[in-house]
C-alpha cells in the first residue's frame, strides 16, 4: 500500500503544479515546462525510493512489458495514478472558483489547430522518447540512479517546450484524465487520444530499451 500511495502522490504534485502553473499563474510555455518537469522531479527524489517514481501509466505499461513489476502492482500503480491526478485537479477547481474564474480552463490538454491523428503521432513520439529515456537511466545495467529524477524531469520539461502549443503535451494518461473529468468539453470528448497515444509510445519504447540492452543484468 505504500508503492500505491507514494504513486497517488507523485501524480497528485505533478498535476497540481502542473496545472495551476497554467492557469493560476497563467504561465507561459517555458513556466509550465519548467513547473511540469521539477515538479516530477521532485516527486522522483521524495517517493521514487518507494515506488519507483513512475507516475504515469504510460511509464507502468512500459515497465510491466519489461518485467520490472508484477501484474497487480501494475494495476495498483495505474489506479492510484489516476486517483492522484483527479483529486489534484479538483483542488485546481478549487483554486480557481475560489478566484472567481470559470471552472472550463484548469490546464487541461486539448489539441485546436491540428487533426487527432497528427496528436496522436505527437503525444505517441514524445511518449516513447520520454519513455525510453526512463527506462535505459534506470536500467539496472548501464542507468544512473543517482541522476534519474534530475534527468527524467529535464527531459519532461524539453518535450513539453516541444509539444504544448500542439497537443497540450501530456505525455500522460493521468496527467490529462483529471483535468478533462472537471473542465468537460472538447478535452473530456478527446480524452481517449491522450490514453491510448501516450500507451502506444510506451509499448515501443520498452521494446527498443530491450533492444538497447536495458534489461540486461
Amino acid at each position: 500500500m505504500r508503492k500505491y500511495t507514494a504513486e497517488f502522490l507523485g501524480t497528485f504534485l505533478l498535476v497540481l503544479i502542473g496545472t495551476s502553473a497554467v492557469v493560476i499563474a497563467n504561465g507561459k510555455v517555458l513556466t509550465i515546462a519548467l513547473a511540469f518537469g521539477l515538479a516530477i522531479t521532485i516527486s522522483a527524489y521524495a517517493f521514487g525510493g518507494i515506488s519507483g517514481g513512475h507516475f504515469n501509466p504510460a511509464v507502468t505499461t512500459a515497465m510491466l512489458i519489461n518485467k520490472r513489476m508484477s501484474g497487480k502492482d501494475a494495476v495498483g500503480y495505474i489506479i492510484a495514478q489516476i486517483f492522484g491526478g483527479i483529486v489534484a485537479s479538483a483542488f485546481v477547481a478549487l483554486f480557481v472558483n475560489a478566484l472567481g474564474q470559470p471552472v472550463s480552463n484548469l490546464g487541461q490538454t486539448d489539441f485546436t489547430v491540428i487533426d487527432p491523428w497528427m496528436a496522436i503521432v505527437v503525444e505517441a513520439l514524445m511518449t516513447f522518447l520520454l519513455v525510453l529515456i526512463i527506462l535505459n537511466v534506470t536500467s539496472a545495467d548501464h542507468g544512473n540512479g543517482q541522476f534519474a529524477g534530475l534527468v527524467i524531469g529535464v527531459s519532461l520539461a524539453l518535450f513539453i517546450i516541444v509539444a504544448l502549443n500542439l497537443t497540450g503535451a501530456s505525455l500522460n494518461p493521468a496527467r490529462s484524465i483529471g483535468p478533462a473529468l472537471f473542465a468537460q468539453g472538447n478535452s473530456l470528448g478527446d480524452l481517449w487520444v491522450y490514453i491510448l497515444a501516450p500507451e502506444v509510445g510506451a509499448v515501443l519504447a520498452a521494446f527498443a530499451s530491450r533492444f538497447m540492452g536495458s534489461e540486461q543484468k
